[in-house]
């Protein structure tokens, strides 16, 4: 190890032991001091551990949190992000935490934001990159989906020999050749059809002949059994296969894949999607079947603000993080099996890591949730003007709908909520603000 770099780790440690000791967390800054050093040091931290790199629009760090689960059945230690920080600092960040072991070669499992990938890819070669999804989402950094996806391959490129397993489902990504081995996942738990996707989906051309695709089922958005009825494009063969879906609530999922049912402690068909993907990197790794079953009914799943449960006074508080159209309307859908009454809470900032643009909350299918048994509606956030103005477009009525665009006035208000059962859609930034001034009221331990 050269003396730069044994300078910039010196320098990463001690920020990062500092801020963790004495302002509760740091994620990003010490990897940024040691990169600010030398601009190379993944290079030196990575060179002794087999990587897994997660990446795609939705998913990425529920995904990333299963799979470490899956993996933990088999191998004493994975290294990982578990906070969400997956750009280049946070990701130096993650390896700096890392105790030090004789044991040769480690693994790590790494969510990495799409346009990051070429980044760590330019001096860590994985073992594997795992594709969740790609769908429009924060426009001003990442452009159409196309874009989007095309920023990962440029990261794939790099590194040739590494193993692709993505989402069967999805046509992008079996919209380019590759020179990389691929598996596939995806859900075969319904009968073949004759279906459309809906006019304002994104990604439903064929990359062939640009057709507009046919499906044989849907299971959401622009995913499922795909096939152009024109030059013949299909749905590649699945290797892991999601046959029946048994239940789905709030807050669990049911569900055989391969023949072995599982059970999963968190709702949402998109979530379904994140336990499949860990599935498959579990198979990849050789972990049996019914230890990833084992690892997947850990009632302890939740991550930070990914249907994180929290306690107010008498309430049940929810946060889900919200982030572009598909992810919001699945979360909508989600929320539409609760059998008891809520009172809904929307936060909606617009800083760079949340897209600075807000019209996507229009692609949002809100005028579902006036039908809902949702008793009281509240708004907030930096951007609670426009929030408030589109569920009342939505059909939210003045008498049904709080206000409060102060943080603290919103966390003070929990308590005044007619239900027990409180849903809190935060975008990433709100979602973060949320938690810190839940921990400096002593509702949580620490803040993000």
């Amino acid at each position: 190890m050269s003396l730069k770099s044994s300078l910039a780790i010196t320098t990463g440690k001690s920020a990062y032991w500092f801020l963790h000791k004495f302002r509760n967390g740091g994620s990003s800054l010490p990897g940024k001091l040691t990169t600010k050093i030398d601009p190379d040091i993944l290079k030196v931290l990575g060179q002794n551990y087999d990587v897994i790199v997660i990446t795609g629009t939705n998913g990425k760090t529920l995904t990333t949190a299963l799979t470490v689960k899956v993996l933990g059945q088999k191998f004493d230690h994975v290294l990982t992000n578990p906070s969400g920080s997956n750009m280049e600092q946070g990701i130096v960040t993650t390896f700096l935490t890392a105790k030090k072991s004789k044991r040769g070669r480690q693994i790590a499992v790494l969510e990495v934001d799409e346009a990051n990938v070429i980044k760590v890819t330019k001096y860590i070669k994985p073992l594997a990159f795992v594709f969740t999804n790609i769908f429009r989402d924060q426009m001003d950094r990442y452009g159409e989906i196309y874009t989007t996806y095309q920023k990962i391959l440029d990261g794939v490129a790099l590194a040739p020999e590494a193993t692709i397993i993505a989402n069967g489902d999805a046509s992008i990504f079996n919209s380019k050749k590759l020179p990389n081995p691929i598996q596939y996942y995806g859900f075969n738990n319904q009968p073949d059809g004759e279906k459309m996707a809906d006019v304002n989906t994104d990604g439903i051309l064929c990359p062939v002949c640009q057709h507009i695709l046919h499906y044989k089922f849907i299971v959401y958005s622009n995913l499922g059994k795909y096939y152009c009825p024109n030059c013949g494009f299909n749905r590649p063969e699945l290797n892991y296969q999601l046959t029946s879906i048994d239940q789905l609530t709030p807050a669990s999922s049911s569900f055989t894949i391969d023949g072995t049912a599982f059970n999963l402690h968190i709702g949402g068909l998109y979530n379904v999607y994140n336990a499949l993907a860990a599935y498959a990197v579990g198979k990849f790794m050789g972990v049996d079947s019914a230890d990833i079953a084992t690892a997947l009914n850990d009632p302890d799943e939740r991550v930070f603000g990914r249907q994180e449960q929290i306690q107010v006074g008498d309430k049940e508080i929810t946060i889900v993080l919200v982030k572009n159209p598909v992810g919001l309307n699945q979360v909508i859908d989600m929320v539409g099996t609760e059998t008891q009454p809520f009172s809904l809470v929307g936060l909606l900032n617009a800083n760079y890591a949340d897209g600075l643009d807000t019209s996507w909350i229009w692609d949002g299918e809100f005028e579902k949730l006036p039908k809902m048994n949702i008793k009281q509606f509240m708004t907030g956030g930096e951007r609670y003007k426009d929030i408030t103005f589109r569920l009342k477009v939505a059909g939210v009525t003045d008498d049904k709908l709080l206000v409060e665009p102060n943080l603290q006035d919103v966390i003070a208000k929990f308590k005044d909520l007619p239900t027990k059962r409180v849903y809190v859609f935060a975008t990433y930034t709100a979602m973060l603000q949320l938690r810190k001034q839940l921990a400096e009221d002593g509702y949580i331990k620490e803040g993000i």
